[in-house]
């Protein structure tokens, strides 16, 4: 044990350095997030995600929105435990077979008029994992999507990029 604890301290901590963000980045994405919202959404949006079978790395940067960096709650963006709350669906993951009737039941629970944003490489079209006999592949190929974010995983950035692409064309009273 002491052998183990001198090197770790001869050593240090050997991690590599963080990813560079500008913050001004995403506070101009922010404001017009928000300017929409106000706009068409009556200043708020409720998202409920859904994980379809992914690896969770797209639920990573989707917990990242809200911590204390990019907080999206600023801009008017929540993420709600219920689809019957909800404005949007945020999927991730290829949609497995075992969460092919759950993904539809939520999709069927979210009040119209909904929208679908499938975030992450296998959302978008199955990634490696396609179609088979445990997978359905692209959220597409069960419900249907209005936008859709790829990246392996997503960046916050990218999935605020999707959540105002979802939102701009979009009001309360259509669909």
């Amino acid at each position: 044990m002491l052998r183990i604890l001198t090197r770790s301290l001869r050593v240090g901590t050997v991690t590599e350095a963080p990813p560079r963000c500008d913050d001004t980045v995403v506070e101009a994405l922010g404001i017009q997030v928000r300017r929409v919202l106000s706009e068409r959404f009556a200043g708020a949006l409720a998202i409920r995600q859904v994980d379809a079978g992914s690896c969770n790395g797209c639920e990573l940067e989707i917990h990242a929105l809200n911590n204390a960096f990019y907080d999206v709650e600023r801009f008017g963006v929540h993420f709600v435990a219920s689809p019957r709350h909800a404005d949007a669906l945020l999927v991730t993951g290829p949609v497995s077979r075992h969460m092919e009737t759950a993904l539809r039941r939520t999709y069927e629970a979210t009040p119209a008029p909904r929208m679908v944003i499938a975030a992450g490489t296998c959302a978008c079209d199955g990634g490696e994992f396609g179609v088979s006999y445990a997978s359905c592949g692209a959220v597409a190929n069960v419900i249907p999507v209005d936008v859709t974010v790829p990246g392996c995983p997503p960046t916050p950035e990218a999935l605020l990029r999707g959540i105002l692409r979802a939102t701009e064309g979009r009001s309360r009273g259509r669909r």
